[in-house]
C-alpha cells in the first residue's frame, strides 16, 4: 500500500479503488424479498406443471392398452417439502441468536440452539436436494424412459434449487439495510 495515500486508505476496504453504487441501492432489502418470493413461486410452479402433466399423462393413440410407463408419486414430493421446511426453518432462526453469546447479554444455550436449528435447516434443504438427485437418476433416468416423463425428474431437481436459492436470497435479504434503518456509531 505504498503507492496509496494513507488519508484515502481504509483499512475496512476490500479493494483499494471504491465500488460503484447502484442507483437502487437503498432498495436492496425490498429487491431481494421479492427475488426470494419469485424464486420460491419458480420452484413450486416446476413441480406443479410435472405433477399435473404426469397426472394427465395417457399413452400414445396407437397402443390405447398400454400403460403410462411412470408418474410422479409421493416419494417425488417427499423432496420438495424437505427443503421447503429447510427454506422456513433457516429463515425463522433470528440472526443475532447466532453470533457468540459474550457481548450481547445472550446465555449460550440460545446461541446453541440457533445455530442447531441452522444445521438442521440447512441439512433438509440440502437432503432435499440430494434426493432430487437420487430420484432422478435412479427413477428416470437409469430407467431410459422418453424425455417427457424425464422432465418429472427435472422439474424436481430444479424446484430443490430453486429453494435453496431462495432461502440464500432472503438469507441476505434480510441482513441488507433498508431506507429507514439508521446506523448510529459512536
Amino acid at each position: 500500500m505504498s503507492g496509496v495515500p494513507q488519508h484515502q486508505y481504509d483499512p475496512r476496504r476490500l479493494f483499494v479503488f471504491a465500488c460503484p453504487t447502484l442507483p437502487f441501492s437503498k432498495y436492496k432489502r425490498s429487491i431481494g424479498v421479492y427475488i426470494a418470493g419469485g424464486l420460491f413461486a419458480l420452484a413450486h410452479w416446476m413441480f406443479w406443471d410435472a405433477a399435473i402433466v404426469s397426472a394427465h399423462a395417457q399413452p400414445p393413440p396407437d397402443a390405447p392398452y398400454d400403460t403410462v410407463p411412470v408418474h410422479v408419486t409421493f416419494l417425488d414430493w417427499v423432496t420438495g417439502i424437505c427443503s421447503t421446511l429447510g427454506l422456513l426453518v433457516v429463515n425463522l432462526i433470528n440472526k443475532e441468536h447466532l453470533l457468540s453469546g459474550d457481548g450481547y447479554g445472550q446465555d449460550q444455550a440460545i446461541v446453541w440452539r440457533a445455530r442447531l436449528f441452522l444445521f438442521i435447516g440447512f441439512a433438509l434443504m440440502a437432503g432435499g436436494l440430494a434426493g432430487s438427485v437420487t430420484i432422478l437418476v435412479l427413477k428416470y433416468i437409469l430407467q431410459e424412459f422418453e424425455d417427457k416423463y424425464v422432465y418429472y425428474g427435472y422439474a424436481n431437481v430444479v424446484q430443490n434449487v430453486a429453494l435453496m436459492l431462495s432461502a440464500i436470497v432472503l438469507w441476505l435479504a434480510q441482513h441488507a439495510s433498508t431506507e429507514y434503518e439508521y446506523n448510529l456509531t459512536l
